[in-house]
Parts: structure tokens; sequence; C-alpha cells
């Protein structure tokens, strides 16, 4: 049986989420606010459908997407506004896993073919309205998209008849014992609309009623109980929170069962105060919340490893990491970490344009402009493939540092981070 997703949707026109493509009342001046709320609930993914009309105001809406998926702790789907396959292209960019072609419109039908072999099979869905329409492209949707957005909720059961291919519905208002009547249906991935945006607070309760009947829906489930691990003398747990991206060590702290239970429950870190004898869920109040990528219990089973993604700092002091009071230290030259150097390096050229040094190799590229910077940039990539030819490996080293440098120069001046780079080479 497919895992079923809960995964609500912004209908995204003007910078503001509205109510549905045919109604623009504004529900939320701030997408981000409701990309954070939807991240907190343990929504499955996101749809984003951009209702620009024209290319300026895509251009516009692209720029919140890019947001809105580099804020988002889910799958990130693209929809609307697609014309060509530069427009699937651009989604992508932004950030989000997979493309919506919109399959009212013979354009997007006409170019299926060609987006799929250019992104991948998997980059790609497709949406409707009328199953028949499935019916009589059937061939070329099984071939070339990973699964299906029905727009009409009426049409699940013609859609199941049509094509054996996953496919989420759009409710958007319905009863909850219509919702598990939805989900039955083994084909269905996902339900979006509305009727997962007004309820979006309740998707652990619904998560919660699909098990009881038996449809599987994505949870944290843990592997060990908590009768499995070996507990301090208060009967608490010590947990190591790192970031998982750079490593980081962001703090320490403690769990009872409680604090266990709830985290593997909902995906947030919770802790037990041993100052305040009480429950504590990190960024209650701070919004600095950590959303749990795994946890790990160490070979005594009595220390677990948090890896987590940290909103903000992990310190009460506002410090990045509670850890920054050296007690002692010896001279030793540090293990390089590429992904922090590459960070720095960054950091430094990124100052640089700020605030400009007299001198300074970086602000001369800058002050040139674009075209100079690709110019440097060719010039390295040349000096690459030459010295790739010569036996020393000393010097393929030098002109790929070199190289390196140079394209870093183009991501400041370009607007482009590692993280996005990081994020575009997983998806590959």
């Amino acid at each position: 049986m497919v895992m079923k997703k809960f995964v609500p949707c912004i209908y995204l026109y003007h910078g503001h989420a509205v109510r549905r493509m045919t109604d623009l009342t504004v529900v939320e001046t701030d997408p981000l606010r409701l990309v954070r709320l939807y991240n907190e609930n343990n929504a499955d993914g996101l749809i984003v459908f951009d209702m620009s009309k024209d290319d300026a105001e895509q251009e516009e809406a692209l720029d919140i997407i890019k947001e809105i998926c580099a804020e988002a702790e889910m799958e990130v789907i693209g929809a609307g506004n697609i014309k060509r396959m530069e427009d699937v292209k651009k989604l992508l960019y932004a950030g989000c896993r997979r493309a919506v072609l919109d399959y009212t419109k013979e354009s997007n039908i006409a170019i299926t073919r060609e987006v799929s072999l250019k992104f991948g099979r998997d980059k790609i869905l497709a949406s409707y309205e009328d199953a028949d329409v499935v019916q009589a492209s059937r061939g070329e949707l099984e071939q070339y998209v990973s699964g299906l957005l029905l727009m009409n909720p009426h049409q699940i059961r013609e859609t199941e008849n049509a094509t054996s291919l996953p496919f989420f519905v759009q409710v958007n208002q319905i009863a909850l014992n219509k919702l598990m009547e939805i989900f039955s249906h083994d084909a269905v991935c996902g339900v979006t609309g509305n009727a997962i945006n007004d309820n979006y607070k309740d998707i652990l309760a619904l998560k919660g009623l699909c098990r009881e009947n038996g449809i599987q829906v994505e949870t944290f489930e843990a592997a060990f109980k908590w009768d499995d691990f070996k507990k301090n003398p208060e009967g608490l747990v010590p947990v190591i929170v790192q970031d998982y991206r750079t490593r980081e060590v962001l703090m320490m702290a403690y769990m009872n069962e409680e604090a266990y239970d709830q985290t593997t429950r909902n995906g947030r870190m919770t802790y037990f105060s041993r100052s305040r004898n009480s429950l504590w869920l990190k960024g209650e109040t701070s919004g600095h919340f950590q959303y749990v990528k795994s946890l790990t219990a160490d070979c005594d089973m009595d220390t677990i490893l948090a890896k987590v993604s940290q909103v903000g700092a992990a310190c009460h002091t506002g410090a990045r990491s509670c850890f920054f009071n050296e007690i002692t230290r010896k001279d030793y030259e540090e293990a390089s970490n590429p992904l922090l150097v590459l960070g720095e390096v960054l950091d430094i050229i990124k100052d640089r344009k700020v605030h400009p040094k007299e001198g300074s190799y970086t602000n001369y590229l800058f002050d040139k402009g674009l075209d100079k910077i690709l110019k440097k940039l060719g010039e390295e990539a040349t000096e690459i493939v030459i010295a790739a030819k010569n036996p020393n490996a000393n010097e393929i080293k030098y002109e790929m540092s070199d190289f390196l440098y140079h394209m870093m120069v183009l991501m400041v001046e370009k607007d482009v981070t590692w993280e996005e780079l990081a994020a575009e080479l997983a998806n590959r």
C-alpha cells in the first residue's frame, strides 16, 4: 500500500497566499509564516501553486518560492504557470523537488517527454480534473511522470481505472469519514488543498486516526522503547544534539519517558527540564525549534545522539551552539572540514562585497562586474584542463582551487549559497 501524505498547499498570488485559484481572498500576507506552521505540525509535503499571470509576476513568485523551499522542512512541489521547459527548470532551480505539468493545457502535455528526459521522470507530476485526460495519455504518463495530482475529488475511481500511477487528491472541504475513505484507495498517495490547510493543527491527530484504521502514514517510529535505555539515577537519558548538515554539536539536554515519546511522535525535540521539573519543547517560546532528522542510541544504550535541523540559535544566550566557553587549548592543526572551509571562504567573499577593502582582488572582480568574473572563470576552467594533462598532481589541485575561488565570487554575485548547490546535487 502507498504511504499516505498530508500535504498542505499555498496558492501564491501577488506575493500572498490566497484562498484558492478561484477565490483570491488573502488568507496570509506572509507565505513563509504558513510554511513554518506546516513545519511545526508535521506536514508531509507542500504544493505551491504559482498563480502569476506574466513573466514579471512569475519572477517575483519564483523569488518567494525559493524562500519557501529554503524554509520548508519537507518536500516542496511547484505547480502553476508552466508554459515551457524553462518554467519547469526555474521551479526546480528554485528548490522544488518536483514540478507539476497542467494537463488541462495542450502545451503542457506536449512538453512532457522533453522535460522528463531533461530532468528525470521522478521530478515530474501531472495535474488534471477529468480522468479521461489520463486515459488518453496513459502510455506517455506512465513512461514520463512519477505521479499525478487530481484536482477533482469526484474522479478518484475513474483515475484508478485509468492508470496505476500514484496520485494526490486536491480537496477543499471534507468530512472526517470521507477523508478516511479517500485514503483507503490504494493509489491515493496524499491529500492536499484547503481540507488540509484548514486543519493543519490536527495533522498529528489525523495520522493517529489513520493508523487506527490500518492506513499507513508517515510517522516517527521508534525502534527502541523507553525501557530499553539505561537511565541515570534521576531516571533520565542525556541527549547530545548535533546539526545534521554541519555536524556541529549544538547542546546537551535530558529526556524522560514522556519527552522521548513526544519527540518520536511529533518530530520536534522535546526534553525534560531538570531546573523547572517539567517537559520542555525546544523552541516553544523562542521559535527556535529543532526538527528531528535522526535519533541514535550509543553502544551502552545510555545516551542519545540527535541530528536536527536547527531553527535559529540552540543556546538560550543567542549563540548558535552552547559550547563556546573554552577551558584550555593546546596548539594543533585543525583538521580541514571541507564544508566549513568552503563556507568560511564564501563568507569572506560576501563580506568583501559589502565592506570593500582597498587592494583586494575580490573587490577588483566585483568592481569590474559579471563579464570579468565570467571571463576569469572560463580562463580557470581552461587551466584545469591543461593541468590535468600534466603528471604533477599539485598543479591540478592549485588550478582547481583557483577555479573554486572564482566560482565562489560568481556565487556571491548571483546570490547562490552552498546549501542550494548541495540540495541540488543531493536531488540528482
